[in-house]
């Protein structure tokens, strides 16, 4: 069973006990000894995420003695399935960490507070909108980030080559130069990775052509037209050795940025989150950069501003004011901002993200730079995934693969994409 379909079934579980929970209380963590507020609060991530929330859940206490808060850590894939059974279980954490693609599910089920109130004026409106699911704010931005490309200038000089211009190139340019590189660069290196195992790729494409990965009303929203073009970029370049064998793309792109095709010095260009970039930067031993997408001065602009995640606070905890206090000084509090800096994407707040910039390491004032340089030119972002848009990802990777060792045409591809995502996200 899908992971949409496990949460789906953990909120629907003994709905009579659930029922009678909800009357009786609400769900959080009550009072602490002494009278004080106890508030729970959940999150996802790495070891060093984990050590910066820690640190910075004592710094709020120390300027609010009246809340104590109760740090609950997972991996990412046990944090949903443990926040599905909570929630069913009227035993949510107050404070939330939460991911794009599960925002709408919880937020039609009637799991989210609206935190209507909380400061949004240093933020920029269409990041805050991105928190917003049918016009009310649901999520506030933990962190800013685009998906772009990764370029290597090293192997471009290895290779005789000038970096693109990105302002202007197109995805005929991309083809050509990755091309060239494949054949001026020592065996084995190549000009780019495969970018198709990620569906935002597929999205920003559709976005320049006028069209998004989904519609307004959360139907697929990208015609077979467009994902057929797509995946011929893909076939187009692995024929002309711009990018290496099916086998070996299909076998590292599960590996991580740390183990890539451009973390190994074995491709010049590869697309990744902007935040993705200290990683790849830390793994290659170089200095990479970021570009824009190809063929973003051609039509409509398809790169957008996305929130790496939110704060989320639930809709039955005991202490609404409290926890909405708590997501509003995680996010607007320069004491907070100078703890977490950009460990969850750069800080959405952009005044303080200017105060704490020179806190900032080097490779994440690079990425605050290329995000300040593109910031009039990106698009507006999408609205909120339908429910089930966590199932997307797995399977435009799954056709992807047999698109590249020609299993299926792209004919056929694009038929079973919309047949599956249908299914994924239907009601």
């Amino acid at each position: 069973m899908h992971r949409n379909r496990l949460r789906a079934a953990a909120f629907i579980v003994l709905p009579a006990l659930v029922a009678g929970l909800v009357g009786a209380c609400g769900s959080g963590g009550g009072e602490s000894e002494g009278g004080k507020v106890k508030l729970r609060f959940a999150w996802w991530g790495s070891d060093t995420r984990h050590e910066l929330t820690q640190k910075v859940i004592k710094r709020f206490e120390q300027s609010h003695p009246n809340i104590d808060i109760e740090g609950e850590f997972n991996t990412w894939e046990g944090y949903w399935d443990k926040l599905g059974t909570q929630v069913a279980g009227n035993d949510a954490p107050d404070v939330i960490q939460m991911d794009w693609d599960y925002l709408r599910d919880y937020a039609d089920r009637g799991a989210l507070l609206d935190l209507s109130g909380v400061e949004t004026g240093d933020i920029a409106p269409q990041v805050v909108s991105t928190g917003e699911v049918e016009g009310t704010l649901y999520a506030l931005p933990a962190g800013i980030n685009a998906y772009t490309m990764v370029a290597d200038p090293e192997a471009f000089d290895e290779a005789g080559a000038k970096m693109p211009d990105d302002e202007t190139w197109t995805w005929e340019d991309y083809q050509r130069i990755a091309a060239q590189l494949t054949k001026d660069s020592p065996k084995g290196v190549y000009g780019a990775e495969e970018k198709g195992y990620n569906e935002t790729s597929l999205q920003i494409f559709a976005r320049q052509r006028g069209e998004d990965l989904y519609t307004q009303d959360g139907k697929l929203g990208v015609s077979p037209q467009i994902v057929r073009d797509w995946w011929q970029i893909s076939l187009d370049m692995l024929a002309s050795g711009g990018t290496p064998s099916a086998s070996t793309s299909s076998e590292v792109y599960t590996l991580g940025p740390e183990q890539s095709l451009l973390a190994k010095r074995k491709a010049a260009m590869g697309f990744w989150w902007s935040n993705q970039l200290t990683a790849l930067n830390e793994a290659s031993g170089r200095q990479l950069e970021l570009l824009r997408y190809p063929g973003e001065s051609a039509g409509q602009p398809g790169m957008y501003f996305k929130s790496s995640q939110f704060f989320s606070v639930s809709a039955r905890t005991e202490h609404p004011e409290e926890a909405k206090q708590f997501v509003n000084w995680l996010v607007n509090d320069r004491a907070a901002v100078e703890i977490l800096l950009s460990e969850r994407g750069l800080p959405p707040n952009t005044k303080l993200l200017q105060q704490v910039q020179d806190k900032l390491p080097e490779v994440d004032a690079q990425v605050a730079d290329f995000m300040a340089d593109i910031a009039d030119e990106v698009g507006e972002p999408p609205m909120a995934p339908p429910a089930g848009a966590d199932e997307v990802e797995a399977i435009v990777q799954r056709l992807n693969d047999e698109v590249l060792f020609k299993r299926v045409n792209t004919n056929e591809a694009a038929s079973r994409l919309a047949q599956e995502i249908d299914s994924a996200i239907e009601p």
